[in-house]
């Protein structure tokens, strides 16, 4: 992922005013505040898109990381200081020998209208077991897409704490050709979400005991309409020319043309329709 393009705040959702007179996020919001227990299911876990995507009302979603109560979309979280470009692609963070509680997190990736969506990148960094950043190798770093069905799995471990702050991983996602978001996951329960001035409930992920690990869930719900896949019967449309293409196994420092410019690779990927390289920053850089 690139760091050096700010993120701009997506749009806010389109509800009736009927609809955001009490949002899912203020009612969290307040009821921390006040002390009180985040709103849950009636099976004692926190709400996750996927519940408003199989449900029968038909409303839209809102943007990250469950609304379809039509409220302002859930704001960025600050990429913090130690974020670095160029992680490697890989679902599994944990190595061999590695220390802390193992934890595996998993969930989908939906548009505003529960439409899952397929070729999100995502960039997870977190703290090591003893709350420090690997910043000079990619340790507790790395790269991800979310397959055909939207869906995502990290292996990983329950982050150490640092001063300042409670427990967190932080995530960069990004559709083909949209935006990137940025932002974080938080875990349940944890003393320091009281006194952490970025912890945001919305973001709080489902998190149970798995053996001698944990596992949690969460859905992110990006500000994009999702869409089925391209009609058969559609004639394909001609790229621009240069040396570009879909389906070719991309690794960091490749350069290629594309629509008239050069660009060099700055992540290894296999390249799919969607993330030409004017498109995706995260992974191509302009050259000329």
């Amino acid at each position: 992922m690139t760091s050096d393009t700010p993120t701009t705040p997506d749009e806010p959702g389109t509800g009736t005013t009927a609809d955001r007179a009490v949002s899912r996020k203020t009612l969290l919001r307040a009821a921390v505040a006040a002390g009180a227990a985040v709103p849950l299911l009636a099976t004692g876990s926190l709400a996750l898109a996927r519940d408003a995507a199989r449900s029968s009302t038909g409303r839209p979603l809102s943007p990250t990381p469950y609304c379809d109560d039509g409220d302002d979309p859930t704001p960025d979280q600050m990429e913090g200081p130690y974020f670095k470009p160029n992680s490697p692609l890989r679902t599994n963070l944990v190595t061999p020998g590695t220390a802390g509680t193992r934890l595996t997190v998993s969930g989908y990736v939906f548009g505003r209208n529960c439409v899952p969506l397929s070729g999100v990148l995502l960039d997870f960094w977190q703290a090591d077991n003893a709350g420090a950043y690997d910043m000079a190798g990619y340790t507790f770093r790395g790269h991800q897409f979310t397959d055909a069905t939207g869906a995502f799995s990290l292996g990983t471990i329950v982050p150490g704490l640092y001063p300042g702050r409670t427990r967190h991983i932080h995530v960069k996602a990004q559709a083909p050709g949209r935006p990137v978001l940025t932002t974080q996951l938080y875990f349940p329960g944890e003393p320091r979400n009281s006194t952490d001035a970025l912890f945001d409930p919305a973001l709080l992920m489902n998190v149970r005991g798995a053996g001698g690990g944990k596992e949690a869930s969460f859905d992110f719900v990006l500000n994009v309409d999702g869409a089925p896949g391209p009609d058969p019967t559609d004639p394909p449309t001609d790229p621009p020319g240069g040396t570009w293409a879909t389906g070719r196994s991309y690794a960091a420092g490749d350069a290629v043309t594309y629509g008239g410019g050069s660009y060099r690779c700055l992540q290894g990927h296999t390249s799919m329709a969607g993330w030409e390289p004017p498109n995706v920053p995260a992974l191509w850089r302009r050259a000329s």
